[in-house]
């Protein structure tokens, strides 16, 4: 007779050695391992999917040369970008020509010809004349506007809205991102010392394109429209005699000092002067919200960014080249400002009757200045004059 414990070990025994008991063990064990790969493979595939899925590469043909010194802080925006959306979205900074001219730059970027352009807004004033309001008001737009007060009335004044409604009123297919400030801009470099308009008036003189260079027409100036790698060369041929392009550094990478010595550094044409970006519409909607997002809040930060950059970097350079290449300051005769001044407010006048969007947006800009001028200019007031007051102390 066997007893239960016999049973229970007889039982034990045949489970354990049951073949049948065995391979249902190991075809459960195979089952789990090939369900668990199969899972690992389609989350690596969901995971290379969600990082490639939204990758775009991005174009950006300036209308400047790589050695300029815009383009630096053009790289600094599109590392931030990079950084900000995890290597999705890659800006390529391509030099002025290298797919479409200069002069062709936004409408191959509208035509999706390059993905993205790099200028001035003022650039294509041609386009629309109200594009001079956001690259570069002439004379502060007439309203005592300096480069810092703008940026405000962008931030907070409505700016930013309208500079969007002006790509629409071009009738261009692009988002644009403004990101460099860049002013206040010099006069110009000079072969001989200026004591007066006219002796200002004898020289060839390289201006922006469009409303900028309009502006010097208008006051009887022989003024030349040229992008700034032609510069040297012409001044070296003898084509123009003087030459405005922005502010110490730039004009120093450009070489200007090695024909022109005598600089005058308050000029009026561009007090503000704004570089920016553009993007064909149709690239820009194939943003993911974030990616889009990442791209403004990059481009805000370049603001404050450049302005840091500028006032340093122009700084160094003016010291090196008063002191090392023979550059002369001077200050910029007094009739200029009148004339200048003067010209500028017919102008304003003309543009803001012949065209609605311009009116529109000039009248939102003497809004922020009526209310905002008047503290900002008092306060820069007593900080220039107290900046002034230690570089005499400095000399």
């Amino acid at each position: 007779m066997i007893n239960n414990r016999q049973r229970r070990g007889a039982g034990k025994n045949q489970q354990s050695n049951s073949p049948r008991s065995m391979g249902g063990h190991q075809l459960r064990e195979s089952y789990m391992k090939r369900k668990l790969l199969t899972l690992t493979g389609a989350l690596l595939g969901l995971a290379l999917t969600a990082s490639t899925a939204h990758a775009v590469k991005i174009r950006v043909q300036s209308v400047i040369p790589a050695k300029a010194d815009e383009v630096v802080m053009l790289n600094d925006f599109a590392d931030n970008v990079r950084a900000l959306t995890n290597g999705e979205v890659d800006i390529e900074v391509l030099p002025a020509g290298a797919v479409v001219g200069v002069k062709e730059t936004l409408e191959a970027v509208d035509k999706g010809l390059i993905e993205g352009g790099f200028a001035w807004t003022h650039y294509w004033s041609g386009y629309h004349p109200a594009a001079m309001l956001f690259g570069s008001p002439t004379a502060g737009a007439g309203l005592g506007i300096d480069n810092i007060a703008w940026i405000s009335w962008y931030m907070n004044g409505g700016g930013k809205a309208l500079y969007d409604e002006l790509w629409s009123e071009m009738g261009m297919n692009i988002k644009g991102l403004m990101l460099q400030p860049v002013g206040p801009e010099a006069l110009g470099w000079f072969k001989e010392p200026i004591n007066s308009m006219d002796d200002f008036r004898k020289y060839r003189f390289r201006t922006p394109p469009g409303i900028p260079g309009q502006s010097y027409k208008d006051i009887g100036v022989a003024a030349v429209a040229m992008g700034g790698g032609d510069i040297l060369p012409a001044l070296e041929a003898g084509t123009i005699d003087a030459a405005e392009w922005c502010c110490p550094k730039p004009d120093s990478v450009f070489g200007f000092q090695k024909v022109l010595k005598h600089y005058y550094l308050q000029g009026l044409h561009q007090v503000v002067v704004n570089a920016d970006m553009y993007i064909n519409g149709d690239v820009w909607a194939s943003l993911t919200p974030d990616q889009q997002n990442a791209m403004q809040v990059a481009a805000d930060a370049s603001l404050i960014r450049s302005l840091a950059y500028r006032i340093y970097e122009n700084g160094k350079a003016l010291k090196d080249l008063t002191e090392n290449h023979g550059v002369i300051l001077h200050d910029t005769p007094a009739d200029y400002f009148t004339e200048y001044m003067a010209a500028t407010e017919k102008l304003y006048a003309k543009l803001n009757a012949e065209n609605a969007f311009f009116n529109k947006v000039h009248n939102s800009m003497t809004e922020f200045a009526d209310i905002a001028v008047p503290f900002w200019s008092g306060a820069q007031m007593s900080n220039a004059n107290l900046g002034m007051a230690y570089a005499r102390q400095k000399q």
